[in-house]
């Protein structure tokens, strides 16, 4: 660098210092603090646009329906099999006992002509006695009145068409299941806990066994009237438990709605969790149909 380069250098730095001094303590601070805010909030802007929040909480989804099943081809079908798609929504209430809750799976009108079949002839319910009990020692168990009727016996078709929706529920064939049970359950009427399943060392040799139940409730109740399950999940499980007692999963009855649950484990074993009862009515009445279905097909 020669000399003159080197004079004129010292004199713009000479000029620009003085511009500095000219401008005064105000303006430089002034000047300073603008270029301090732009670089604050520039760095924050690309730093929004570069970085992802991980706990950002979603709200959650429920699972869609498909409405449109006419964009779904089905397969073709055997013989006993059907061409066209059935959608019955159901809930899982638990693994232990197997139990699923249907809502709307019949229509007010469905429930009124089921009981309007079964009032007349009502009578109080009996029990299937073990070995040592008698009809005397055993009152009080279960308090409900009720009646048998088959879907043949029903002439307005409300059963048969119950009776098919029910087999599609389950998968298992119509065939195989009892006649109906419509039971009604007045002010402090209820049924202890009990297996619907039969054990041969209390019961003798059985010739088939009830896999599964079917309770469609025919009416709302007040309060009261709750189909419990002590035992689920392993629940109360000891000597102690006492069977009069309305606790553990309590489910509840809403005029047609059903109930499925399953007596017997896959490999055709009693489930002990499956033990329930029906809690006593406190206010209002209580109607429903229960369908026993069994792991053979039933006489006619």
């Amino acid at each position: 660098m020669d000399f003159s380069n080197s004079q004129k250098m010292k004199s713009r730095g000479k000029l620009l210092g003085q511009r500095w001094r000219n401008m005064g303590l105000p303006s430089v601070f002034l000047l300073c603090l603008f270029f301090f805010l732009a670089g604050f909030f520039g760095s924050a802007l690309i730093s929004q646009q570069d970085v992802q929040v991980p706990n950002v909480r979603l709200r959650p989804r429920l699972l869609e329906s498909v409405d449109n099943v006419e964009e779904f081809d089905p397969s073709p079908n055997g013989e006993t099999g059907e061409h066209f798609l059935t959608s019955i929504p159901f809930q899982v209430l638990s693994w232990y006992p197997r139990a699923l809750y249907f809502p709307n799976f019949a229509t007010i009108e469905q429930c009124q002509g089921i009981i309007k079949i079964a009032r007349a002839d009502l009578k109080p319910s009996s029990l299937a006695l073990r070995k040592g009990e008698t009809a005397e020692n055993t009152k009080g168990i279960r308090t409900s009145s009720g009646v048998f009727i088959s879907a043949s016996e029903d002439k307005t078709g409300i059963l048969d068409i119950i009776e098919e929706k029910i087999a599609k529920a389950t998968m298992i064939p119509k065939t195989h299941g009892e006649s109906f049970n419509v039971l009604r359950y007045e002010i402090g009427q209820s049924y202890h806990s009990h297996y619907d399943a039969f054990d041969p060392s209390q019961y003798g040799p059985q010739k088939s066994q009830r896999v599964a139940s079917f309770l469609l409730y025919l009416s709302d109740v007040e309060e009261g009237g709750e189909t419990m399950f002590p035992f689920e999940s392993g629940q109360n499980m000891d000597a102690n438990y006492d069977f009069r007692k309305c606790i553990g999963l309590k489910v509840k009855p809403r005029r047609g709605d059903g109930l499925l649950f399953y007596s017997l484990f896959p490999n055709g074993t009693i489930d002990p969790t499956s033990l329930h009862g029906s809690c006593p009515v406190i206010r209002g009445e209580k109607w429903v149909a229960t369908k026993w279905i069994r792991n053979q097909e039933m006489d006619e």
